[in-house]
């Protein structure tokens, strides 16, 4: 677990002082405007909200900070799940696999870091993960839990774009889910290829319309209890 979290530190640096190969897109300079814009949009009335519990921590959707924190609180776990995956890649994987994941990994982190930059002070505190049931040295398993954290993200983006009110805001969320669809796309190529890049069958039953060209798209309500099992932090909801 060490290895794993100080090749993560690794990582990061290498994102904040030297600039992103390959396919890497995020840029850090919009974070410091979201975020002066984030705090401003902070000072609002909370007349007739209801206060947050005392533990774990709380997603609270009075207002954009409640929807940025919520993908704030799925990037921790998609950063968490490919760094873990990066630490020790089973040799299952081809170099050009490895390559692809190492680039999702960086996403990942870079969409991590995006969000508690932006939130600054309102952001809610890390997440402690539990990956029990992946077998990191299984290809499948990993690959299985990934195509199940990249559907998740794409269609939790989904559902929750409608709950933004800044108009940047919804802007940056775009340009996330749609780099996420891409990951979902080369993930589910890797688990069944040349067959199943946009099949959307796992979610069909929360909204998804493949034939009609349509991704699947979850109310943090659908999205948090299929997200629950990886997670050993207790997530409150409220105002939802």
């Amino acid at each position: 677990m060490k290895n794993s979290q100080h090749l993560e530190k690794q990582e990061e640096r290498s994102i904040f002082t030297a600039p992103l190969q390959r396919r890497s897109f995020l840029q850090f300079a919009g974070a410091g405007m979201a975020g002066a814009a984030l705090l401003a949009a902070g000072c609002t009335k909370d007349d007739g909200i209801v206060a947050p519990p005392s533990t774990g921590v709380t997603l609270d959707f009075k207002d954009d900070f409640g929807v940025l924190n919520y993908a704030y609180a799925l990037e921790q776990l998609e950063a968490a799940f490919y760094t873990q995956v990066a630490s020790n890649i089973p040799s299952t994987f081809s170099q050009a696999e490895r390559t692809y994941f190492q680039d999702i990994q960086f996403h990942e982190i870079a969409h991590r870091e995006f969000f508690k930059k932006a939130l600054g002070s309102n952001a809610i505190g890390s997440l402690e993960v539990n990956f029990g049931m992946i077998n990191f040295s299984d290809r499948t398993s990993i690959l299985g839990a990934a195509k199940t954290f990249e559907d998740l993200g794409v269609a939790a983006y989904n559902g929750a774009g409608k709950r933004i009110k800044t108009l940047a805001y919804l802007e940056l969320a775009g340009k996330i889910v749609s780099v996420e669809a891409r990951h979902a796309a080369y993930i589910r190529e890797l688990v069944t290829p040349g067959t199943s890049f946009a099949d959307l069958g796992s979610l069909s039953g929360f909204g998804s319309n493949a034939a009609g060209g349509l991704d699947a798209s979850l109310t943090p309500d659908k999205v948090l209890p299929l997200a629950a099992p990886y997670i050993k932090t207790k997530i409150n909801v409220i105002n939802l």
